[in-house]
């Protein structure tokens, strides 16, 4: 089978030298697409550019991404190129990119901020955050055959909270699968299938399993 694994976080820029990313490090996806290179699937890593997890990859491609537009455009260009039979989207998506950046004036007057490397001098910023485009949403368009599992990662409310959200996920964009974990979640992960359909799983070579079962990959 072809699997293609996001992994890792995405980053916007806020002018040519400064970003805004995550905490991800890819080391799930990482680990998931060796898991299932080993098991003798056809796999496309797709890694974030600051992933700070290191170990070898032994998948047969890996691509580097950058923002979440380009992670978008190399996810559609697979689709396109047919193929792929499972997308597990383990990448960390920042929800937000700058839109305008203002300088505050002494005189309290608020102008846009334009430069390449905007100044430290300038004093107070004031930055616009505008929500980028849902990735996950556009996965079922760009491969209506195959398998596809998000991620729902929440640090806030408790189980039910996450369990309601990748539930929520699956029905709107059409995934087969959405995996909960995070500190709402608790220890563990919980792969969500459906309404009121959540299979606790304690390790992460269980849920790699599993994920391969899911997929129809053994």
């Amino acid at each position: 089978m072809h699997f293609v694994v996001t992994a890792g976080p995405t980053y916007e820029s806020l002018d040519e030298v400064r970003r805004l990313t995550n905490f991800s490090t890819g080391k799930f996806g990482t680990q998931l697409a060796n898991f299932l290179a080993a098991r003798g699937h056809q796999v496309t890593l797709l890694l974030g550019y600051y992933a700070i997890h290191h170990e070898p990859i032994h998948t047969q491609a890996t691509e580097t991404y950058t923002t979440t537009d380009d992670l978008g455009a190399r996810l559609q260009r697979l689709g396109a190129a047919g193929g792929v039979d499972a997308v597990f989207h383990a990448a960390a998506v920042s929800d937000f990119k700058f839109g305008k950046i203002w300088e505050r004036t002494a005189g309290g007057e608020l102008i846009e901020a334009k430069a390449g490397k905007i100044s430290t001098r300038s004093g107070t910023l004031l930055a616009e955050l505008v929500p980028t485009v849902k990735l996950i949403a556009n996965l079922r368009q760009w491969y209506p055959n195959a398998c596809l599992v998000g991620w729902k990662y929440e640090v806030d409310g408790g189980r039910a909270d996450v369990l309601a959200k990748a539930e929520r996920q699956i029905a709107e964009c059409r995934t087969n699968a959405c995996v909960a974990n995070g500190k709402a979640y608790g220890l563990g992960f919980g792969l969500v299938r459906g309404a009121r359909h959540c299979e606790h799983i304690r390790e992460p070579q269980e849920l790699y399993a599993a994920l391969e079962k899911l997929a129809g990959g053994r």
